[in-house]
């Protein structure tokens, strides 16, 4: 509730934000009640759905009476609350963080993957920071690239963590940490191995949250931000109806990113969904029902498949009975459709020998 001019709860607070007044839930941060008022703080180290870090230090704000900075992302808002995020000592703060990044980050943005999505791009154009100011030395560390399905380039790090947290908090299988110290930081796996299914799920988490070129989607490689339209739908591959973006180019799906607003998953996905893309142009793939005549598979209508299950279907019932009949439902259908294949081998087969496919 933005604007509010009522009497401050025990349940909201009341704050002024660049002199707009704002009232949001008790226990909110600064960064959330700036959010209400349509006011963008900009932050590199910060997602929703993880622990505030207050990494990047980049969403700093000035905050009246308090002597120092604080980071609007990890700061709880004060009733009464007065304060800027545009100030001349917070833009002074950003830039200053902005160049410090710079100074160790290659700037290839011409050919990187990222171009027009990396936030450390956005932010460097809107604070007018066109490199770094200081000079000494710079990572070179090899590109992991082995992988079939992402690419790691820690040269384009900027330890803001979000990675970490994703596999840590959300995926909750650890497969990356930080390593070193200072000038060495970074983000590794165990003994600095390349990513593999040995430890890693390959969801892809990681490459959704980085900020900029570090983490790279393999089957997106090549094709600009720009030259990609996305497309909102359902993943196929189970019932719990994960949602997600695909990306088509050139009239073909070419990959998948995260839907982050999916009411299911919350930009969750499992490396099926994600990956499995492939399967579309697949030559493999079986796109008209199959009719087995004289030994060998032959292409017919889906009547004539459904009128040739049900046929026979009801020929084994009427012969051996409703128990001769069993159902094997699927894991890639909808919980209605298995719903509905179930209340027909019970209520229209007259058998209760249905069974799932989801064990592994």
């Amino acid at each position: 509730m933005s604007g509010s001019t009522g009497l401050e709860t025990a349940a909201t607070v009341d704050l002024t934000i660049d002199g707009r007044r704002v009232s949001v839930h008790r226990g909110s941060t600064i960064l959330a009640a700036a959010r209400e008022l349509g006011i963008d703080i900009p932050t590199l180290c910060h997602d929703e759905r993880l622990t505030p870090a207050a990494a990047c230090r980049l969403c700093v704000v000035e905050v009246v009476g308090n002597p120092a900075l604080v980071p609007a992302c990890a700061t709880e808002a004060a009733p009464g609350m007065v304060l800027f995020t545009e100030s001349s000592a917070v833009v002074e703060a950003r830039r200053t963080i902005l160049d410090l990044l710079l100074s160790d980050h290659p700037l290839d943005c011409l050919t990187c993957e990222q171009a027009g999505e990396c936030r450390l791009q956005q932010y460097c154009y809107r604070y007018g920071i066109q490199m770094s100011s200081f000079d000494g030395e710079r990572r070179e560390l090899p590109i992991d690239s082995e992988n079939d399905l992402l690419e790691r380039d820690m040269n384009k790090c900027i330890l803001c963590g979000k990675c970490v947290r994703v596999c840590q908090e959300v995926q909750v299988t650890n497969a990356i940490d930080f390593a070193g110290r200072g000038f060495q930081a970074r983000v590794s796996s165990s003994f600095g191995r390349p990513l593999d299914i040995s430890f890693c799920r390959l969801c892809g988490q990681c490459i959704d949250v980085c900020p900029t070129g570090a983490l790279t989607n393999k089957q997106l490689k090549g094709v600009r931000p720009w030259e990609r339209t996305e497309v909102r739908t359902t993943c196929p591959f189970c019932g719990v109806g994960c949602t997600f973006n695909l990306n088509v180019a050139g009239g073909k799906v070419i990959g998948v990113s995260a839907a982050p607003d999916g009411a299911v998953n919350r930009g969750a996905l499992c490396v099926k969904g994600r990956y499995h893309t492939d399967i579309i142009e697949s030559p493999d793939r079986v796109a008209t029902p199959l009719i087995k005549r004289d030994g060998a598979f032959e292409q017919a209508t889906w009547d004539e498949a459904l009128d040739l299950a049900a046929r026979r279907l009801l020929e084994i019932k009427a012969r051996h009975g409703a128990d001769a009949l069993g159902v094997l439902s699927s894991a890639r259908c909808t919980n209605e459709e298995n719903y509905l294949l179930q209340r027909l081998t019970r209520a229209g087969l007259n058998t209760n020998s249905i069974d799932h496919c989801a064990r592994t």
